[in-house]
């Protein structure tokens, strides 16, 4: 009798429509397409609306999985912006066979999909609670006993799906298609910590989406994007009954220079360092998750930043590259999964970081 073992693969881009690296991982039999459930990738757009190389790596993926004979859903999450060192890469999630299961468990794997969204529900209670059924899904499905990252990829609102609610009578929770994503991440987020047991429903509303910050959740991660309308969810856990070398832990840095935050989950995930992780560690950290925000308030630790004052360059860009160098310092790489955009993930300034790791 067999059991599920989950399988992660980092690879490295070229520009985001390069899937030459997945395809040589499938021609050497590393992995199967058929065993895939999810790919992330970190691409080099502005992260923004307009990032098109989201879309652009989505379709070269369906093109690439089609090939291959994949049919069923496979989550496709695509964090654009890859500011300061990060590294355009891919991360493909497969879910193969072990012969028993793992001593104390493994990493498992599930994805689940909510159905498409219309415009008036994104940012408020709708796409919560459609969210939290999905995570529920997900962690049934796997069997998880414990969540360490979920990852959620959500719509936003364009000037298109503004005018089809109009057209229908109905109000849209924001005008600004920059804002929408915002609460298009903070409500998946929210639906994250529902089906969590982080946040008590009763604490729910359209009202606190994106305004309180006290409500989050530590484990999800949520990134939009205008190539899809509905919630894709990848829930990333341990459960008893999995089998395979991979583990995850994670941490939540209470702001983006939590250095020891970064060092407190690669420990839980057994890669403790009095510094940056030695090359052979660093041969064991098969994957690193981040979210990124500036503080509303202006200020880490009493020191006034200017990330949401610059016309310049968008706030979340900041951010990305300020919590991608401390963790690159970590860590000893700057292929890191740093998404921007941390509404209701984590606290205010802060967000999780989970570490996929080889035993």
């Amino acid at each position: 009798m067999t059991v599920p073992a989950a399988q992660v693969f980092r690879v490295p881009m070229r520009h985001p429509g390069d899937v030459s690296g997945i395809e040589a991982l499938f021609e050497a039999g590393a992995a199967i397409p058929a065993q895939v459930v999810a790919i992330l990738a970190k691409t080099e757009g502005n992260g923004c609306v307009n990032d098109f190389t989201r879309a652009y790596a989505v379709q070269s993926l369906e093109m690439m999985l089609h090939r291959h004979g994949v049919t069923a859903d496979v989550a496709l999450v695509m964090s654009g912006g890859t500011e300061g060192g990060l590294s355009p890469h891919w991360i493909v999630f497969a879910v193969g066979e072990a012969a028993a299961p793992a001593p104390g468990g493994a990493l498992a794997i599930a994805s689940a999909f909510t159905r498409d969204f219309l415009p008036e529900e994104l940012g408020r209670m709708p796409q919560i609670r459609e969210t939290a059924a999905a995570v529920r899904a997900a962690i049934a499905q796997a069997g998880i006993t414990r969540a360490h990252y979920v990852q959620v990829k959500c719509p936003l609102l364009t000037n298109e799906r503004m005018a089809d609610a109009a057209a229908r009578g109905q109000s849209v929770a924001t005008t600004d298609t920059y804002a929408s994503m915002g609460l298009s991440r903070g409500a998946s987020a929210l639906g994250v910590a529902l089906a969590l047991g982080e946040v008590d429903e009763a604490a729910l509303s359209d009202a606190v989406v994106g305004e309180d910050w006290s409500l989050f959740s530590g484990v999800a991660s949520a990134s939009a994007g205008v190539e899809l309308t509905r919630n894709e969810v990848v829930v990333m856990g341990m459960a008893p009954g999995w089998g395979g070398d991979l583990a995850i832990a994670h941490d939540v840095m209470a702001d983006g220079i939590d250095f020891p935050a970064v060092q407190r989950a690669l420990a839980a995930a057994g890669l403790g360092a009095p510094g940056q992780l030695s090359e052979a560690q660093q041969a064991q950290a098969v994957a690193v998750l981040a979210k990124a925000e500036p503080s509303t308030t202006g200020r880490i630790r009493g020191a006034r930043h200017i990330m949401n004052d610059d016309s310049d360059i968008n706030a979340t860009r900041h951010a990305r590259a300020l919590v991608g160098g401390v963790i690159a310092a970590a860590v000893g790489r700057t292929e890191l999964f740093v998404s921007g955009g941390a509404e209701h993930q984590g606290p205010d300034g802060g967000g999780p970081v989970a570490v996929i790791v080889r035993r």
